[in-house]
């Protein structure tokens, strides 16, 4: 029988790339994440989900950059993880919202003190002036904040993609691959078993 929802179908599947030796998968917590820019142009790179539930998926940024300026402007989203050990791709489509400024400064508190000062150093996607710009930076945020907590700067954040489709694809031989879509209707959700 097909899980009815979603959501723990993911929770199901991501214990199992958890368990997965980290020589052979190193963060299954990474993600493909499409947007889409001004001029239409679709854009792809990887980023780590933070945390997920019913109310979507979560990720962290710099708002200022590419991906959170178009993020911002079209408030859609695609993720995408691929677990090429269990052989399951998981893809996820749906409308973006910021969290919750309290949600955001709580998950900054537990990274780093280097990833922190790097949030405030970073002019994301932005030109590097020249090599050491970025360093240069990076020791003057260390100053400004030595001896004290970092607090998040105003323009790095998170964003829940909130899942609209959810797709599972599960390798089989032959190319006769399985594949699951649950797609929201109302408080529900449809599913669809697709031709591979």
């Amino acid at each position: 029988m097909i899980q009815p929802d979603p959501i723990e179908r993911f929770r199901e599947v991501y214990a199992l790339a958890e368990k997965i030796d980290r020589s052979v998968l190193p963060d299954p917590t990474a993600m493909a994440l499409g947007t889409v820019g001004e001029d239409g142009s679709p854009s792809v790179r990887i980023v780590l989900l933070k945390g997920y539930d019913e109310r979507g998926f979560v990720f962290y940024t710099n708002y200022d950059g590419r991906k959170g300026r178009e993020l911002l402007a079209r408030r859609q989203a695609a993720l995408c993880f691929f677990w090429p050990t269990i052989d399951i791709q998981v893809r996820i489509e749906g409308s973006v919202v910021e969290v919750a400024d309290e949600e955001a400064d709580a998950y900054f508190a537990t990274r780093h003190r280097m990833s922190q000062i790097g949030a405030w150093a970073s002019r994301q996607s932005e030109p590097l002036e020249n090599p050491g710009a970025l360093d240069k930076r990076v020791s003057e945020y260390e100053r400004k904040f030595e001896g004290k907590v970092v607090p998040r700067p105003p323009h790095w954040s998170g964003f829940r993609v909130q899942p609209e489709r959810i797709e599972f694809w599960k390798g089989k031989p032959n190319r006769l691959h399985e594949r699951h879509l649950y797609t929201r209707a109302g408080t529900r959700w449809k599913i669809e078993t697709l031709y591979p």
